[in-house]
């Protein structure tokens, strides 16, 4: 039986935007599937190197030829549905769609996470921002000024959102 997972991390931007550089892969798998997804992982040649902090654990490949894979666990109740539902990447590897993307890394608030925001806003049309400040105030209410205040800043930087759809 296999685990559903999502890339979240610098891997997963590339399916809004150009990616940026990165020396891991962060995937996401829901909490309670850390142990079969820490099996499959173990049984395909990889080592756990060190549980995360912020939950899950991380592993890397016998041979140290492939990037480190930090498997991050959460138990949100939307992410069964997320999963369930995600976009692909240009090479075809799921990803979390952008309105969760743009949560976790609001939620995250460090620095380069909070830089991805900015860009992933960039390129979200005005009617999408609206739906993902709705989903800001749902899970994260205290996040609110903080996703509009990015939300100023991408449009400074980089000009007024599109109308319609995003733009890669």
């Amino acid at each position: 039986m296999s685990v559903p997972w999502v890339l979240v991390g610098g891997l997963a931007l590339r399916a809004y935007m150009p990616e940026r550089m990165t020396l891991d892969v962060d995937i996401l798998v829901h909490e309670r599937d850390s142990a079969r997804a820490q099996q499959a992982l173990v049984a395909a040649g990889y080592r756990v190197t060190g549980e995360l902090s912020i939950g899950g654990f991380s592993v890397q490949s016998a041979d140290d030829a492939e990037p480190p894979i930090d498997v991050l666990t959460r138990a949100d109740h939307w992410l069964d549905a997320a999963l369930a539902a995600p976009t692909l990447d240009p090479a075809g590897y799921p990803v979390l769609g952008r309105a969760y993307l743009l949560l976790l890394k609001l939620q995250a608030g460090r620095t380069q996470d909070l830089a991805d925001v900015q860009r992933l806003l960039a390129r979200t049309a005005l009617a999408e921002r609206a739906a993902i400040l709705q989903l800001v105030e749902q899970e994260s209410p205290e996040l609110r000024e903080d996703y509009e205040s990015l939300c100023t800043l991408a449009d400074l930087e980089f000009g007024p959102p599109p109308e319609q759809g995003g733009q890669l």
